[in-house]
């Protein structure tokens, strides 16, 4: 299990490049934008981004709500974030240790940003989502697709292969409802991903 002062440490050593290679909205598959859009976009209220990277998501968040912060454990991924998108609100935190009041927050985006994660961190941290998300707030998250729970070398860290219907499980646990759950196969040097949209009851 990997610590989030590791992950912190890995992700900011990597961190021009990572940001680079995947720190824009072109590197993000469409139907991932949509998937993103058709869920976030209909609320009304501050929404989180987090484990925002670089901040392109955060960015096109910002294009739906006036309230978006982004939230990230790399200081250097936080600096990037705010030079390149000076109209969202960032900070250093962690999923883990959210600091905002119970209900406060409308939506939130967990965009391969759980993928470090041990299971007991991953609950840890959907109750802690849970928590800051007002009743019919909604949640959507991006993983790697497995058949089976398992680590995986992770170019950056170790990170943690779920089948969907575990993710959806431990929403569940949570104290979330899915409404809906995409699936993609491995493509070209991509590994299979899915996602899922849950809302807070």
């Amino acid at each position: 299990m990997t610590s989030p002062e590791g992950v912190r440490q890995a992700y900011g050593l990597l961190a021009e490049r990572y940001t680079d290679l995947f720190g824009s909205l072109e590197q993000t598959h469409p139907d991932d934008l949509a998937f993103i859009d058709r869920h976030l976009r209909p609320l009304s209220g501050p929404v989180l981004d987090l484990g925002c990277g670089p901040g392109h998501l955060s960015g096109y968040l910002r294009t739906m709500h006036p309230d978006v912060t982004g939230i990230d454990l790399v200081p250097e991924f936080v600096a990037h974030a705010r030079r390149a998108h000076p109209d969202v609100q960032f900070e250093v935190g962690s999923v883990l240790d959210l600091d905002r009041a119970p209900g406060a927050v409308a939506g939130a985006l967990a965009w391969y940003s759980l993928i470090h994660l041990a299971p007991e961190q991953l609950d840890r941290a959907l109750a802690a989502v849970r928590r800051v998300l007002a009743p019919g707030g909604s949640l959507v998250v991006g993983f790697f697709d497995g058949p089976a729970h398992e680590p995986f070398a992770h170019k950056v860290t170790t990170a943690y292969r779920w089948p969907a219907e575990e993710i959806a499980r431990r929403l569940a646990l949570a104290g979330f409802v899915e409404r809906e759950r995409v699936h993609r196969p491995r493509e070209g040097g991509h590994r299979p991903h899915a996602a899922i949209a849950a809302t807070a009851v």
